[in-house]
């Protein structure tokens, strides 16, 4: 190759493989799915009652949820926390009846994967 030329072919291949080595960062998430507060909760009802009939009197106002552990990679906390509410909105929650909130923890970061 002569001095002052540019390859512009191997400029753009050059490109290409730097983004795809891009650095992603490993979370765990831990999502917790709750009715609403307007929503009635029967399945909370039985275990109420189930509990006061076993004796523990002191036992109110039962909501049952769901709790959902994942692991995710993204570049950044940022762009792991809009998939996660993506998936909450899409697929883990009703959000007509029911909230989300989640807690994210780094675990790791992956050095060249690939996207």
């Amino acid at each position: 190759m002569r001095s002052g030329f540019v390859d512009e072919e191997n400029d753009r291949i050059a490109f290409v493989v730097l983004r795809k080595s891009e650095v992603l960062r490993k979370y765990q998430a831990r999502i917790y799915v709750t009715l609403r507060p307007s929503v009635l909760d029967p399945a909370g009802t039985a275990v109420q009652s189930g509990l006061k009939h076993m004796g523990y009197e002191m036992v109110e106002q039962v909501r049952i949820g769901k709790y959902v552990e994942l692991t995710l990679s993204a570049a950044d906390e940022k762009t792991a926390r809009e998939q996660l509410d993506r998936m909450c909105d899409q697929l883990l929650a009703n959000p007509v009846i029911e909230n989300y909130r989640f807690d994210l923890i780094e675990v790791s970061v992956d050095m060249g994967a690939a996207l």
